[in-house]
């Protein structure tokens, strides 16, 4: 018999084209995020645990169940493992109303999932006529209504208008806060992992590369592949010491950098859009790194512009980008300080 099992747990093998899905993680309570690319292998972790893919070897359990064990034979269908899951393009009945597609999930909390999911005054509507944040909702109900032990969320996201995107985070934000069970998330966007999650793993190639909270991601991230996910700009090197406690760093494209980390050979550069200021002219102050290059591009995000020049990408509030005149194609500065350069051997 297994050592019993007093979490979701997770240890499998499962073979895919490219590479195999090999993972092995326990997830206590809350809600945990898994952060990676497209065909990294996420939603085949979410897809293997509900029970709708077959590893090759390995356990999946909640407390005292086991669902997949290789070594027992048990490989539980997926109606016997209590597995709420919340599919990308919420997969809704569009021939029933609210009600029927929540009641769908279970009769007997039908009611009590309309109420908490501030989906009563809907109930009689069809998800055609419902917005995509409305439609969440009631995929999420109808997942809760089969009292799982263990949730799981497929890019949650990722079907939303983008417009809508910020509202509908803080909303889902707020309504997986009151979910007292065990809650997997899997997202190829690190922002909306670290709105929605305390607990974030890094996934590439069917392997967990770092697990931590957002701003320990953000901080330490272990390689290069990390830190690019969480948004920073990443940028090849060659450092040696310079003296004065700092390391010089020749890049790829003739640039020179400094920064306050020690390294030797090979790196990859980090530095993150937010700490990179950009001016039409040096000016003088305490910032070490300079890079100047002709605007490859100009981006708005709301009231944020991302400007991309050279090899790294700044990110500035839009007014300073129209008070500065920023342009595609004209020269300007890229300026950060040396402490915010982090070296990543390679």
């Amino acid at each position: 018999m297994g050592a019993i099992v007093e979490s979701l747990h997770v240890d499998f093998a499962l073979a895919r084209r490219n590479f195999d899905v090999e993972l092995s993680f326990d997830l206590d309570h809350g809600l945990m995020a898994i952060a990676g690319p497209s065909g990294s292998g996420k939603t085949t972790l979410l897809r293997t645990i509900a029970g709708l893919e077959r590893p090759m070897r390995g356990r999946i359990g909640f407390r005292d169940e086991s669902w997949f064990d290789s070594e027992r034979r048990i490989d539980l269908p997926p109606e016997k493992r209590r597995v709420g899951m919340v599919f990308q393009d919420f997969a809704l009945f569009p021939h029933l109303s609210v009600r029927d597609n929540v009641a769908f999930g279970g009769t007997d909390r039908a009611d009590e999932m309309l109420e908490r999911m501030r989906l009563r005054d809907l109930q009689h509507e069809r998800p055609v006529s419902l917005s995509g944040g409305e439609r969440q909702r009631v995929a999420l109900a109808r997942a809760l209504a089969t009292d799982p032990l263990v949730l799981l969320l497929d890019e949650p996201m990722a079907s939303l208008d983008p417009a809508l995107r910020n509202e509908v985070r803080a909303e889902l934000r707020d309504l997986l806060g009151g979910v007292a069970i065990p809650t997997l998330l899997v997202t190829h966007d690190f922002e909306d992992a670290a709105a929605l999650a305390e607990t974030i793993a890094v996934m590439a190639d069917g392997k967990l590369l770092q697990v931590g909270t957002p701003s320990e991601l953000v901080a330490a991230p272990r390689d290069g592949f990390v830190a690019s996910l969480t948004g920073a700009n990443v940028i090849k090197g060659r450092a040696r010491a310079a003296g004065d406690g700092l390391s010089r760093v020749d890049l790829e494209g003739g640039h020179r950098v400094y920064s306050t980390d020690a390294a030797e050979g090979e790196v990859d550069v980090v530095v993150y859009p937010w700490d990179v200021a950009v001016s039409v002219e040096l000016a003088e102050g305490s910032t070490l790194n300079h890079i100047t290059a002709p605007i490859d591009s100009s981006v708005v995000f709301g009231n944020r512009t991302r400007v991309r020049l050279g090899p790294v990408v700044a990110e500035l509030t839009s007014a300073s980008s129209e008070r500065l005149g920023l342009e595609k194609g004209m020269t300007a500065i890229a300026s950060f300080k040396a402490t915010a350069t982090r070296l990543i051997p390679r």
